[in-house]
């Protein structure tokens, strides 16, 4: 398999090149991207993909879940990278229907690393248990769970010392919420997206 991943790099190296002569060195120069993306480690929703970039306009993380996890270094080193180096426009976080993250946190779990991880999930499912009863079904209750996880996501990275300080310094950077559809393709905003203006009006009041 690995043979067949290596011939499979090799043509698509030699197409690239073939339709755009400079790609790589392009590709090669200088990281400048707009976008910051922290999404689903789910292997069916690549992140420059489902949005429609090119390699080299957004930078990535991925988790299981998209979870913020406060204390969590690896998306608090990459969040910092993304402000501070790459000055990053626009920070999104983006959940999908259909996770198995958040199915997961939704069944009872041995106790293993990933039921530590989807504990903040647990806690949303908690939290908002009159609005999730609501839904019709199973599914549509997991897939406003996934929503929620989201907005969550986003007022937790605007909570953090990295972006606070980003505008602090009068950095324009905004932070948003987007949701995949693994059924249509489809990307929706969940109308949560958080800017300085939002951060000056909490601390005047």
């Amino acid at each position: 398999m690995l043979n067949d991943l290596l011939v499979r790099n090799r043509e698509w190296s030699k197409d690239r090149q073939a339709e755009e002569p400079d790609y790589f060195t392009k590709l090669a120069g200088l990281q400048a991207p707009e976008f910051f993306w922290i999404g689903c480690s789910d292997s069916r929703v690549p992140a420059n993909v489902v949005a429609g970039l090119d390699p080299g306009e957004v930078f990535v993380h991925r988790n299981v879940a998209n979870i913020i996890h406060s204390a969590d270094m690896n998306v608090l080193s990459a969040l910092e990278f993304a402000v501070d180096n790459l000055k990053v426009r626009e920070i999104i976080v983006c959940g999908h229907y259909g996770c198995g993250g958040v199915r997961a946190a939704t069944e009872d779990l041995p106790q293993s690393l990933a039921d530590h991880w989807l504990e903040p999930i647990r806690r949303l499912a908690r939290s908002y248990a009159i609005d999730l009863a609501q839904q019709p079904d199973l599914e549509a209750r997991r897939d406003r769970l996934a929503q929620l996880n989201v907005i969550e996501g986003v007022r937790r990275i605007c909570e953090t010392a990295i972006v606070q300080r980003a505008w602090r310094r009068g950095a324009g950077l905004r932070v948003h919420g987007l949701i995949y559809g693994l059924k249509d393709g489809l990307l929706r905003d969940l109308d949560c997206s958080i800017g300085p203006c939002h951060f000056y009006a909490e601390v005047a009041e």
